[in-house]
């Protein structure tokens, strides 16, 4: 069984998930990754749908603490589209 991995539109609802609880929290992305110990140039370029950039689960298990939701929720996230 061959399969084709394109994760693209999950990649890209997880970025929007983060940024959108991120802007519901209240915190700029520079107060955002000071309290995950970040860039905020890391942060801006993990929230860029287009970026694709490879995130660790230590990475979102942190953003989904800061944030105070579940991890889950970030996985959830779909765009209206």
């Amino acid at each position: 069984m061959n399969f084709d991995f394109d994760n693209t539109e999950r990649m890209e609802n997880l970025s929007y998930a983060i940024g959108y609880y991120r802007r519901k929290k209240g915190y700029s992305q520079e107060k955002m990754a000071e309290l995950l110990g970040i860039s905020r140039q890391h942060l801006a370029s993990v929230e860029a749908p287009g970026m694709n950039r490879g995130v660790s689960l230590d990475l979102l298990f942190n953003i989904a603490t800061v944030l105070e939701i579940e991890p889950y929720l970030l996985f959830k996230f779909r765009l209206e589209k």
